[in-house]
């Protein structure tokens, strides 16, 4: 779950404590866990609103037990103080207070500039399905600047689409339905991607990990992404990118970043049985470029989003 605060104020800071409190406890096992975890979000959100002065970020992922939070922004990097504080100090209770409430409380720079702070936030997932609530509103794409002397172009139509038509899923059904389909688009398609590149290329077979690491860049790049490769190796493949298909729109959907993973993790799949696919950096939450990490040999405990192969039957 992707959160965009804008605009970086104290009050729409509370709205989105408010927002992400809602989504912990329709998750929760146990609702007396959430207010703990909702004071954890709301002291990691008003920091950054108070000292990161621009754009702010919110990601919860929670594909483990417990959610871990992570607030990314532009601002400085800072060492936080653990030391309690003076009964009777009015400041400088924030991180303090954040370390005895949840696990994993970590800084870290963004290699361009800015920084994330990451917690693991002291509640557990429930067994029992239930929907997100649905995602705050933004404003409609495509910009009025992107429109040309004859209006808009069939490229930047076909992007607000699809933007648009995740959200009305979200607001129907619920997030997790809506990243569902996105996943369940982005793999079909990208299949229709590994199949023209083995044309392309008079490849039958298993791909191997150069041939994959090939392909992914091939198809970023014809949908207008600037993709290029890393390190590839029979492990792993790691990708960077330094222009989202989405343009600057994508810092207002990112949860869109999860057709780049489903597509990647679907024709991984395909051709290893199972990957995971991290998205380390992106552009979609303040980084200057993207860093995709195709995990070809995951763990049980291996970071992002797992794909497996269908068994089908077929070859």
């Amino acid at each position: 779950m992707d959160w965009l605060l804008s605009p970086p104020t104290p009050e729409a800071g509370s709205l989105l404590r408010r927002e992400i409190g809602t989504y912990l406890t329709r998750h929760a096992a146990d609702a007396g866990t959430v207010p703990q975890a909702e004071l954890t979000v709301s002291e990691l959100i008003m920091n950054a609103v108070e000292h990161a002065g621009g754009p702010i970020w919110v990601s919860v992922d929670w594909h483990r037990t417990q959610p871990t939070i992570t607030v990314h922004d532009l601002g400085p990097l800072f060492t936080p103080d653990l030391t309690p504080p003076r009964a009777t100090s009015e400041r400088g209770r924030g991180m303090w207070l954040v370390s005895q409430l949840a696990d994993d409380l970590a800084v870290a720079a963004k290699r361009g500039g800015g920084k994330r702070v990451s917690a693991t936030l002291p509640v557990a997932r429930s067994v029992e399905k239930s929907f997100d609530p649905p995602a705050r509103i933004t404003d409609p794409l495509p910009a009025p600047d992107e429109a040309g002397p004859d209006g808009f172009g069939r490229e930047t139509l076909l992007r607000a689409l699809l933007v648009e038509l995740a959200r009305a899923v979200e607001d129907g059904a619920g997030p997790q339905r809506a990243q569902d389909l996105v996943a369940h688009v982005g793999a079909t398609v990208g299949g229709q991607m590994e199949a023209e590149y083995r044309a392309a290329r008079h490849i039958v077979g298993r791909l191997s990990a150069e041939q994959l690491a090939e392909c992914y860049v091939r198809l970023k790049a014809a949908a207008g992404g600037d993709f290029y490769v890393i390190e590839v190796t029979d492990e792993r493949i790691v990708l960077g990118n330094r222009r989202c298909p989405f343009g600057d729109a994508v810092r207002f959907s990112p949860a869109m970043c999860r057709i780049t993973s489903s597509i990647f993790g679907g024709i991984g799949a395909r051709n290893r049985g199972t990957v995971t696919v991290d998205l380390a950096e992106r552009i979609a939450v303040g980084d200057q470029q993207c860093r995709v990490i195709i995990d070809l040999n995951p763990g049980p405990d291996t970071e992002g989003h797992r794909y497996q192969r269908p068994q089908t039957g077929q070859p």
